[in-house]
């Protein structure tokens, strides 16, 4: 590309950033889309990173750099980040529910409205994935590799299924004290590991634990985070509580699924993982001023909105974008990176060129079906990240869409 078109490109990326910041409301805290859009896109590449699909002839299974390398873990520190979505989401939705209050919004509109953008792109994920499995099985394809293929296409929607109970009970939430679903998971615990209780108990885990980061949030709103201290506090008391139980109650250094292992800190999930979460949320509060500061810059601000505007579409899509890659690199024959054993630095090394391809796909996934999460919202509901400008059937009037 000459000079020229540089040139030419940058003005034509400042301009749309530019018009990307004047659609946005003016008194919107952009830390938190900045959050939102970090949470979102620290699952994806972790997935991408510890996910792969190894080809034993006419198989695929999934295996994970983690069970040969276990020193890697410090890569689950870095992307799983699902504790800061819900951290996110309790602020948001606390806040929004208060002001449906305020507006005397009845609560089974507010809650429909919140959850219409949530499942609406699930049905084009199940749709499309119900087809594919069907196709493969008829077409001779291997169960097991469906049932692999399905498992992690699907995957994303057990936290969908978690978030959209968490948002029904907000108004149960909104007071809630965090330490109270803590104390729910150190209790399950103390039972399964300490006192040999069944394992079924650590289900109990899955609403207590994302309960902890989502009733932070709801702090959040309600002003009891504001000051430094309390991420920092949050920041400290986590990071010791984690690397304490690591050390020496037994807990795994991963904070994501490993394959194999007999014991995971996020299926179900354990004390070690909200503690961890706990650690990340401080330092998630603490990041928020210069979040603001980094926000004011056109271009920086235009990419979060524009992640935001599309984040259930990515998260719905990324696995499949993977196993798409994967698959069409099957034509070609066993690549490094993408269908080999993660056993080695090489492994590594190659995964990360196929970054870039992961993403190509999933830009495919999202033009496809953005549509899903647009609409999502019912008949008149547009994201309010962005203010959607559009004249009225008068011909003078100008609509801002909110969800």
């Amino acid at each position: 590309m000459t000079d020229i078109g540089v040139r030419a490109a940058r003005q034509g990326v400042r301009r749309g950033a530019d018009r990307i910041g004047a659609a946005t409301p003016p008194g919107r805290d952009r830390a938190v889309d900045a959050l939102r859009a970090a949470a979102v896109l620290g699952v994806v590449l972790g997935h991408w990173l510890v996910t792969a699909l190894v080809s034993d002839g006419r198989t695929l299974r999934t295996a994970s750099p983690l069970q040969h390398m276990p020193w890697l873990a410090p890569v689950s520190w870095t992307f799983q980040t699902l504790a800061v979505f819900f951290l996110v989401g309790g602020h948001v939705a606390t806040r929004s529910h208060a002001s449906a209050q305020a507006r005397g919004v009845p609560y089974r509109r507010w809650l429909t409205a919140r959850l219409a953008r949530l499942f609406k792109p699930v049905a084009a994920v199940v749709g499309l994935w119900t087809v594919a499995a069907v196709s493969l099985l008829l077409s001779g394809t291997e169960y097991g590799t469906v049932r692999t293929l399905v498992k992690l296409a699907l995957s994303p929607l057990w936290f969908l299924v978690v978030f959209a109970a968490l948002t029904a009970a907000t108004p149960l939430l909104t007071r809630l004290n965090p330490l109270w679903p803590l104390a729910v998971v150190l209790h399950v615990d103390l039972l399964r590991f300490g006192l040999g209780g069944p394992a079924w108990l650590g289900w109990v885990n899955v609403a207590a634990a994302w309960m902890v980061p989502y009733t932070l949030g709801a702090a959040w709103t309600r002003g009891e985070l504001e000051r430094r201290r309390a991420g920092w506090v949050l920041l400290g008391a986590g990071a010791a509580a984690t690397a304490a139980l690591v050390a020496w109650a037994g807990y795994p250094a991963a904070m994501v699924g490993v394959p194999g292992e007999a014991m995971s800190n996020l299926y179900p999930p354990t004390l070690a993982v909200v503690t961890f979460g706990l650690a990340q949320c401080g330092g998630a509060l603490l990041l928020r001023e210069r979040l603001r500061r980094a926000m004011r810059r056109p271009v920086a601000w235009a990419a979060v909105a524009l992640v935001n505007l599309s984040a259930m579409t990515v998260f719905l899509w990324h696995q499949t974008a993977l196993m798409a890659t994967t698959a069409s690199g099957l034509l070609v024959g066993r690549l490094p990176g993408l269908h080999t054993r993660p056993d080695d630095l090489g492994w590594v090394g190659a995964r990360l060129l196929w970054l870039p391809v992961f993403a190509l796909a999933l830009a495919v996934c999202w033009a496809a079906f953005r549509s899903f999460e647009r609409d999502g919202g019912g008949r008149g509901r547009r994201s309010r990240v962005v203010r959607a400008h559009r004249p009225s059937d008068r011909g003078a009037a100008t609509e801002a869409r909110h969800v």
